[in-house]
């Protein structure tokens, strides 16, 4: 299937949402000359992270596997919302999934890796770079949704509640075992996981920061667009 690259003008309902991305216009249109090679990426890396969260998913109670591997679900939707819309099968709710998920979970694991720096010495540098600068580009991929799609007060709704929940048992009640957030190397103490630690509250502020960025810059385009 031919990839064609949108005009600013060609947008669902014609709203241009693309006035709210700060990629260039050089940067978008090869962007949407590789969408192909773009997904495949996305999901060979969200295979990877579900692999980077085997040692985790060995720790936590079987039901709440579902709020561990945050980077890898974020970059499954942002998959998916692409193969939809080359199917010409667009989902709002997918996008809008995507379009929070690859931004909130950029932002909050660069912010970690590099926040305590220190503690992942044990990494590779080549592996925490890899981390680092593949975690910026899920922010960057995420205002690519902005040229095909279009939101709706009911999916931004979902997307609060979905990651409103993952925030809330991640950092604040688990409701089974202890938080289900990624594990961060600062709050191993002895061999041991200790949710007590500083690193977890700065983890939890960092996360509930990144979380309301796409939130309210959502809530800003769904209000300028049906007001206008």
């Amino acid at each position: 299937m031919q990839t064609i690259y949108i005009p600013m003008n060609s947008q669902p309902n014609n709203l241009n949402y693309s006035i709210w991305s700060p990629l260039p216009t050089k940067l978008e249109k090869l962007a949407f000359s590789l969408i192909w090679p773009i997904i495949i990426v996305n999901l060979i890396g969200t295979i990877f992270g579900f692999w980077y969260y085997m040692p985790q998913f060995s720790n936590e109670p079987f039901l709440m596997w579902i709020f561990v591997p945050d980077s890898p679900v974020a970059t499954l939707f942002f998959s998916l919302s692409l193969v939809l819309w080359q199917l010409k099968k667009d989902s709002i709710l997918v996008s809008t999934l995507a379009f929070i998920g690859c931004i909130k979970l950029g932002l909050w694991t660069s912010y970690c890796l590099i926040l305590f720096f220190s503690s992942f010495s044990y990494l590779d540098p080549l592996m925490y770079h890899f981390l680092l600068w593949s975690h910026l580009a899920m922010v960057l991929q995420a205002f690519l949704i902005l040229r095909y799609t279009s939101f709706s007060t009911n999916a931004l709704i979902v997307g609060i509640f979905w990651y409103g929940l993952n925030d809330l048992v991640d950092y604040f009640i688990p409701i089974i075992g202890q938080p289900h957030h990624t594990w961060i190397p600062s709050e191993v103490i002895n061999g041991v996981v200790s949710h007590s630690t500083p690193a977890h509250s700065l983890a939890a502020v960092g996360a509930l920061i990144v979380t309301l960025i796409p939130i309210i810059l959502l809530v800003k385009i769904i209000y300028f667009h049906q007001k206008n």
